[in-house]
């Protein structure tokens, strides 16, 4: 069946509190696509973001991020009132989040609300403790124990903390005991408001598409809490770390930093953790896009403490077995593998064999020797086609960025010569509704017609990504008609 879906993180939503979040204006944007005959909404990851506030970049894999807890649930709830709301700083841009004043605000307002809530004697609450112990009791520790030593990560711990010693845990849990019941209230609400939302989409007839990124982050629960699942020495320093060798787009290569897996390990284990963590993510998600996939054929291991990429080497992944254990164990389920960039014939292979639909990019089909595998005629059916994705620029912006031989050749392609600005991104839009692929996913922006100044992260940057938003009344009528009419002219509703 063809479908249709936009892209867009939940922070990108408009909302009154800084950042978007599980507020009435989520629930509106699902109506909206609704009328749009969209059936596809793609969030980007949900877990709480670490330094550089990126969605990739987590303080867990299984966590929440608790800025997306709605401020006016918390009201409805009796838990705040709202003259509490007027008292936090959130950021007064509509367009942009301020991180800044959203990390010095939100959790003084969550923590009120926790003091208020009293949800530790319920039976919801000890529910989702219970069913969620495998993750949360050190998520919730682990959260304690950083805000206690001034953000600082378990690399840098004192030893007896860092290594685990049971002593020192228990005495750890006595002593922050509170702070650690704060942070699983944080992750009892956002589930419950999260969980609520999905179910309002699904019944809206919309699937949820979700984001896991392959690798999780050094700095992270999953890192201290079980330093086996991964490559460190004797000292629990990483061996080596992830990222990308150096190419055209960068001389020295992209430094991840990512801890590495000790695939022998998981294979040893019967992938018993990744099985935990993939069963989370289809807990959260209806379709779920596996980022990186061609790290599961071979990924680019860099010597821990090099400044730069440049002596990486490639290293074999696990390939097959841990999808054949992943159908076996939790059985066939809808993912799509992010098979993006440079891609070998063994790549190829294990996307093929899983049966997993990959990923054309249309940004990435215009050059002028035309003849790149990303043109629309030359897609096949079990894949997704976007405009773009969140690592791009927008499609308008991308285009008047675009060299003369290559923007002469998108614009016979897509007859774009004389096209007024705000109408360069509909060609895109169409050319991928067009497309012979079962799934077409526009980012948001795409389908506003915006330029750069909405584009929302630019690779190996720090400083100015994660932060546009969406503002209110973007999303007119008219655009949706306009969206809708398209969906019924290329038969994706």
């Amino acid at each position: 069946m063809r479908t249709a879906g936009v892209l867009l993180s939940i922070f990108t939503l408009p909302s009154d509190h800084g950042i978007g979040c599980f507020s009435k204006e989520a629930y509106e944007f699902v109506d909206h696509l609704k009328e749009s005959s969209l059936s596809l909404w793609q969030i980007l990851p949900l877990g709480p973001t670490s330094y550089g506030d990126s969605p990739y970049s987590s303080f867990s894999t299984f966590a929440g991020n608790p800025y997306y807890i709605d401020p006016e649930t918390l009201v409805e709830k009796g838990w705040l009132s709202k003259k509490d709301l007027q008292k936090y700083d959130f950021g007064n841009n509509p367009s942009y989040i301020d991180y800044g004043k959203m990390y010095e605000s939100r959790f003084k307002m969550l923590r009120k609300a926790f003091k208020k809530s009293g949800i530790e004697g319920t039976k919801e609450f000890k529910r989702f403790e219970k069913r969620n112990a495998f993750w949360l009791e050190d998520y919730a520790l682990y959260m304690a124990l950083k805000d206690h030593r001034k953000g600082a990560s378990w690399l840098f711990w004192e030893e007896p903390v860092r290594r685990r010693e049971r002593k020192a845990l228990k005495a750890a849990k006595e002593k922050y005991a509170e702070d650690i019941l704060f942070y699983k209230f944080q992750q009892f609400e956002f589930e419950e408001e999260w969980r609520k939302l999905k179910k309002y989409a699904n019944d809206s007839g919309i699937k949820i598409v979700g984001d896991i990124p392959i690798y999780v982050a050094l700095d992270s629960a999953d890192a201290w809490g079980d330093p086996k699942l991964f490559r460190f020495d004797r000292n629990l320093m990483p061996e080596a770390v992830a990222g990308c060798p150096p190419d055209a787009f960068s001389a020295t290569g992209q430094l991840w930093g990512n801890p590495l897996y000790d695939w022998n390990y998981h294979k040893d284990s019967g992938f018993k953790w990744w099985m935990k963590r993939l069963k989370r993510v289809f807990e959260l998600y209806d379709i779920v896009r596996i980022d990186h996939f061609r790290g599961f054929d071979s990924y680019y291991a860099i010597p821990y403490g090099d400044k730069t990429a440049e002596n990486g080497h490639w290293e074999k992944g696990p390939g097959y077995a841990l999808f054949d254990r992943m159908k076996k164990e939790l059985g066939e389920r809808e993912v799509i593998a992010e098979d993006l960039g440079i891609l070998t014939d063994s790549v190829r292979r294990l996307v093929k064999r899983t049966g997993y639909p990959g990923m054309k990019i249309l940004e990435f089909a215009f050059d002028a020797n035309g003849d790149s595998d990303y043109l629309p005629h030359h897609h096949s059916s079990n894949t997704v086609v976007y405009t773009g994705t969140h690592d791009n620029d927008t499609c308008r912006g991308w285009y008047e960025s675009l060299k003369s031989g290559d923007k002469r050749f998108a614009d016979k392609y897509l007859e774009l010569k004389d096209v007024p600005p705000s109408e360069i991104s509909w060609r895109f839009v169409r050319a991928a509704m067009m497309s012979v692929c079962d799934i077409c996913i526009v980012p948001m922006q795409d389908f506003l017609g915006l330029g750069s100044e909405a584009r929302i992260n630019t690779p190996s940057t720090l400083g100015d990504n994660w932060k546009w938003r969406m503002k209110k009344n973007a999303f007119t009528k008219s655009r949706r008609k306009r969206i809708a009419d398209m969906v019924k002219l290329f038969r994706r509703g």
